[in-house]
């Protein structure tokens, strides 16, 4: 084994250590003697592909690739980058005022497409929950550090970016120039819909969205709502812990979420009573691009038997993460505690399951090869069925029973709504 190669083992067989005494996806501490016995069999991996693989590879790509491999098996979230990509990091946080609106994760090993805000140049090109991002600016993400795919969407305002997009519906991958702006987070909307139902759509909780969502609460209770469906939906961006006070507008008592670590003291949020403001029957709306603080308040609202969740599982991303530099001048952004639900699920991985799980409508346009909408291919049919179908649920005009068993024009054998008033607070063990 030549020195180079040695070097290149002890450098990244370092790397992995210090990422395996940081603990596994169990939360579990990791002693000595399993992570010796990894790095074992790393190190052997490493040397046979040095001495066999069929061309000599190039090693740095190689080790950058384990511990990038290394870092999504433990955290969708997590990135390591080198002392170059972590000091461009650093400038591009503090000067760029453009991006495309993406929220990202990684994927399969590429970057996947967590959510496109409302209005902003990803959303107009109709990118969407699920796609994936192969390349930025001809930069394969393939093992690509999510924050450095997160810098590279990242300047000035009007400059272009090209990305390549693997879609769902599309069988080949797809070149779109996006223009980088400055993208707002959606208002609040509220509106008062027949029979007294009050629809309050909250699709961020970023900036002072949580004192709108209030205002507009208080609004549609002056209009006379007796009934409240919170739509979720979209709602991925803005500190998690924000999903505190949007579920404490439903409750007066109880937990909403616990954040635990390994190395992060345990803190528990519960609800103030002198911050709710509705009572009445609730139920939420959310789907795969709900995420972060909307999925901690949706888990709340299920958990402590408030409300029932009508649409898709929430995509599961809901965590403390922290910027941990290493020697190199390089740094590691890491999932350093959870949240978790009432009934003690950690969110971030398994999301928040719908009491009644119902797919979107797909009112979106055929591709072309390009990527372009074809004219004339957008479904007739725009009603918003989990909308619909929320509203015959808080209003009582169909149950929860009906509507799992997948029942579509259920008969009304009850006045009373499914969801009264709030249940009795829940206490979990511990």
């Amino acid at each position: 084994m030549n020195s180079r190669f040695k070097w290149t083992i002890l450098a990244s067989s370092t790397c992995v250590v210090v990422l395996l005494l940081i603990g596994a996806r169990t939360g579990r501490a990791v002693g000595p003697d399993d992570v010796y016995g990894h790095l074992k069999v790393y190190t052997e991996v490493l040397e046979r592909i040095k001495l066999e693989y069929v061309e000599e590879p190039d090693m740095k790509s190689v080790t950058l690739g384990a511990i990038n491999g290394l870092l999504e098996s433990v955290d969708p979230f997590a990135s390591y980058l080198n002392a170059d990509q972590y000091r461009q990091y650093e400038k591009t946080q503090d000067s760029a005022k453009a991006g495309v609106g993406l929220i990202l994760a990684k994927r399969y090993g590429y970057v996947a497409v967590v959510d496109a805000l409302p209005g902003s140049p990803a959303e107009q090109a109709s990118i969407t929950t699920g796609d994936l991002i192969e390349s930025i600016n001809g930069i394969a993400t393939r093992d690509m550090p999510l924050a450095y795919a997160e810098q590279l969407l990242r300047g000035d305002p009007n400059s272009a970016v090209d990305v390549t997009v693997l879609r769902l519906r599309s069988p080949e991958p797809q070149k779109i120039t996006l223009h980088r702006a400055a993208v707002a987070f959606p208002q609040v909307v509220e509106k008062l819909l027949p029979e007294k139902v009050g629809y309050l759509h909250v699709t961020s909780l970023a900036a002072n969205r949580i004192d709108e969502a209030k205002a507009k609460l208080q609004d549609l209770k002056k209009q006379g709502a007796k009934y409240i469906v919170l739509d979720l939906r979209h709602c991925s961006t803005g500190d998690p812990d924000k999903g505190v006070p949007l579920a404490n507008l439903f409750l007066d008592t109880g937990e909403i979420t616990a954040l635990k670590g390994q190395k992060t003291a345990q803190t528990e949020f519960d609800a103030k009573s002198q911050d709710e403001l509705w009572k009445g029957p609730l139920v939420v709306i959310t789907d795969r691009a709900t995420a972060g603080g909307a999925e901690i308040a949706a888990a709340a609202l299920l958990d402590d038997k408030r409300a029932q969740i009508v649409g898709e599982r929430s995509y599961g991303d809901a965590s403390l993460r922290k910027t941990i530099q290493m020697e190199d001048g390089g740094a590691v952004i890491l999932s350093i505690a959870k949240y978790y639900s009432p009934a003690g699920k950690a969110i971030q991985d398994t999301g928040v399951v719908p009491s009644v799980q119902l797919a979107e409508n797909d009112n979106a346009p055929e591709l072309d090869q390009d990527g372009n909408p074809i004219p004339g291919t957008a479904p007739k049919n725009t009603e918003d069925n989990l909308l619909k179908q929320s509203i015959d649920l808080v209003t009582g005009k169909t149950t929860l029973a009906q509507l799992t068993s997948g029942e579509n024009t259920p008969t009304v054998t009850s006045n009373q709504p499914p969801i009264l008033e709030k249940s009795s607070p829940r206490h979990p063990e511990r």
